[in-house]
């Protein structure tokens, strides 16, 4: 399995910020799941979403 795994698109309109409780987007070439209301991008490895903020990249 690598980075660029199919992510279950049901599973991400389940899943919303973990500060915020926004729904999140989805960035299939960055494979990060981001929180604008947060300015949070939460990565995906190996297909799995990463949901904890100390893992989280801070966006501008």
């Amino acid at each position: 399995m690598t980075d660029t795994t199919e992510i279950d698109r049901r599973m991400l309109e389940a899943l919303v910020c973990p500060v915020s409780h926004a729904v999140l987007s989805y960035d299939a070439e960055r494979q990060e799941l981001i929180s604008k209301a947060a300015h949070l991008a939460f990565p995906i490895r190996n297909g799995i979403p990463i949901m904890l903020v100390d893992e989280a990249r801070k966006l501008d």
